[in-house]
């Protein structure tokens, strides 16, 4: 975790960006309920989150620059009874000590002080639209504030987004945010290198995804940082299939998309490689234009550069190896002007990554795309995928999907690949899947077939 002077230089760069007599109010999650009495594992606000390192539900921040007390934070009370049944509190105590604000209180002398710190404020900065039961309460003390003038009682008079500058902020990455980028990074390149070694035929989508969450919670991740796509076959041309229900089969290809949540921050890795462990030659071919077209994205990658730079160039490569291979036919320069190849690259080719999978940021500022700067962390993810049912397309390729995707830390010279770890080359990922399949071949058998190849062992003996 970072220290507490980490969250106080965040903090103090928001604040920083406020107008004079500004407060800005930032809570925390609450826990969501996923039926009757049960809940769903607990995330926190990833903007909470970033400010305060706290992670308990209902907890709030609250900043007054041009105050004595310029941090304030409120969290759940210590209560032995609430924690013998849902888990230990920090208490002011700790969460003081853990995110290094100045004044920490209860939780329930929320409703007493708040409208003390907006009384007078001139600016007030807020999520609005995202927390409707607490900004219900925000509004209620607003409300109370302009109703008593005879009181001297002055609600702020100017609301702004609290979002956009603190989602440019958290654009950048600190030291510390890297480091857990990527061991976040590490624990997935070993859950894909452990998913590659033991995929078989005869294998469930589901399975698959088991072995990969296995690894991410060994490994003291959260788990997934967002819905596994474990896609055999023409599923891997659904671009979020996450239903990860079918049976894998020799011959197909298997799409993997998953990424392991470390201490808030996601990783986002997609590899894509034969059930069998072999590339057919028609595999083969698509899957070298795809990655030709990530490697000429990474080229782009660089200070003063930006994310249509390296598509633009990642769409070169697609549409000259879709020519190449008769799935499209014409002028190659015709086809790029045209975007032709977007009928089969259907989606972006990346995306800022963070405390969220699809991180906050702009990707475009004054009518400009944004310019790579050092310490943004991004995706390069170029895929192609053909309907099972288009027959605009030689049928050899039909029902194929095929994405690869790796994270990307934009550094002073160019880039760093935080998950260079995991094979992409056609040979490393052949070469990788036979070793697994050399260590034993019941390693990802499914119960069933374990079942079957030992009862069949049996009675090879008994004959």
């Amino acid at each position: 975790m970072p220290q507490a002077a980490e969250y106080q230089h965040r903090r103090q760069a928001f604040m920083k960006s406020m107008k004079p007599q500004g407060i800005a109010i930032f809570p925390g999650a609450s826990e969501v309920i996923r039926s009757r009495d049960t809940h769903f594992p607990f995330r926190q606000d990833s903007d909470f989150f970033y400010l305060t390192g706290i992670n308990e539900p209902d907890a709030v921040l609250v900043l007054l620059p041009d105050a004595e007390v310029s941090e304030i934070l409120f969290v759940l009370p210590r209560d032995p009874h609430a924690e013998v049944w849902h888990g230990r509190r920090l208490g002011c105590e700790q969460a003081q000590s853990l995110s290094g604000v100045a004044q920490c209180h209860a939780l329930n002398e929320l409703d007493t002080l708040l409208p003390e710190y907006l009384d007078g404020s001139e600016h007030l900065y807020y999520a609005f639209d995202q927390f409707p039961v607490f900004e219900a309460k925000l509004r209620e003390h607003l409300r109370q504030l302009r109703a008593a003038p005879k009181r001297s009682k002055t609600a702020p008079p100017h609301w702004h987004d609290s979002r956009p500058q603190l989602h440019q902020q958290r654009l950048i990455k600190s030291d510390q945010e890297i480091a857990l980028m990527q061991r976040a990074a590490d624990i997935t390149v070993e859950a894909h290198k452990r998913a590659m070694q033991s995929v078989r035929p005869g294998m469930f989508e589901y399975q698959v995804e088991a072995l990969l969450q296995h690894e991410f919670r060994h490994h003291g991740g959260a788990g997934a940082a967002y819905g596994s796509i474990v896609g055999g076959g023409e599923n891997a041309c659904i671009l979020h299939y996450t239903s990860n229900s079918d049976e894998l089969c020799d011959g197909d290809l298997l799409l993997i998309d998953a990424g392991c949540e470390y201490q808030g921050y996601a990783a986002d890795i997609t590899r894509t490689f034969p059930v069998n462990g072999t590339f057919s030659p028609v595999q083969r071919a698509l899957y070298e234009v795809v990655l030709a077209s990530q490697e000429a994205a990474f080229a782009q990658i660089k200070p003063g550069s930006s994310l249509p730079k390296a598509q633009e160039a990642a769409i070169k490569v697609l549409t000259e190896g879709l020519i190449k291979l008769g799935i499209l036919q014409g002028d190659v320069k015709t086809h790029i002007n045209d975007l032709s190849c977007r009928r089969f690259f259907i989606h972006g080719l990346g995306h800022w990554l963070g405390l969220d999978v699809h991180d906050v940021g702009n990707y475009d500022a004054d009518g400009a795309p944004i310019k790579l700067k050092p310490g943004m962390v991004l995706t390069i993810e170029p895929g192609l995928y053909f309907a099972p049912d288009d027959d605009t397309v030689p049928e050899q390729y039909r029902g194929i999907g095929i994405r690869i995707e790796d994270d990307l830390l934009v550094t002073a010279d160019g880039y760093h690949n935080l998950t260079a770890g995991v094979p992409k080359s056609i040979e490393g990922i052949e070469a990788l899947m036979s070793a697994g399949m050399s260590t034993g071949m019941s390693a990802g058998m499914s119960t069933g077939t374990r079942e079957r190849a030992t009862s069949a062992s049996k009675r090879g003996e008994d004959a």
